[in-house]
């Protein structure tokens, strides 16, 4: 079978076509990829601003709870009236009534003078102690621990012992029959209270 002219020019003609149409599908194949890719990035963005946004809002209600749980560690404190001078007079006042109630035989007590402690001050506070020296003429162990848990709950200040010694005195009660102490304690105790650091730079 011959070809014509004719026929030459009506394949001519089909092969342009056939040409244009994988032009215009390559055109279309790579405008449809660009736009994949740009879908793409902009979801993994808007993924990524999301993240940052629960980030941010995460830490600001765990900021929120903080603050909150401070506050009211600082109501408390400042109710007990650890923050703020120290109260000596009413922390003697109190050793007095303690040792009334409990039936302590003899208490005799020695404050040392107010140090600021040493570590970087808890925000605008910080920490003050003064050390007390305790001695004490006793009927028995539970007259001491009665004592410091009285001490913790009631004072005007946060109670920290820092040693206490227990003793027998030369001859014991029992076998005097006397009533006089069984046990002599030593002990050292801070009173903390916390200040307004800024009052401390002036």
């Amino acid at each position: 079978m011959k070809l014509t002219l004719r026929d030459y020019t009506k394949l001519r003609t089909s092969l342009w076509t056939a040409l244009l149409m994988l032009a215009v599908a390559a055109v279309a194949l790579y405008f449809s990829y660009g736009a994949k890719a740009a879908a793409q990035l902009a979801r993994e963005r808007a993924m990524t601003q999301r993240q940052e946004a629960d980030g941010k809002l995460r830490q600001v209600r765990e900021e929120e709870i903080e603050i909150r749980q401070k506050s009211l560690l600082f109501t408390q404190l400042q109710e007990r009236g650890i923050i703020g001078q120290e109260q000596r007079l009413e922390w003697v006042e109190l050793l007095k009534e303690i040792r009334d109630q409990r039936r302590i035989i003899d208490l005799q007590y020695e404050i040392a003078p107010q140090r600021l402690v040493e570590g970087k001050p808890t925000g605008s506070f910080s920490f003050h102690s003064s050390t007390m020296k305790l001695q004490l003429k006793l009927l028995h162990e539970e007259d001491l621990t009665r004592l410091i848990g009285d001490l913790r709950s009631q004072a005007r200040a946060l109670i920290r012992v820092k040693s206490c010694d227990l003793t027998r005195p030369p001859t014991a009660a029992a076998e005097r029959g006397d009533g006089q102490a069984n046990l002599l304690a030593n002990c050292e105790i801070d009173w903390l209270t916390l200040q307004d650091a800024r009052k401390d730079s002036r």
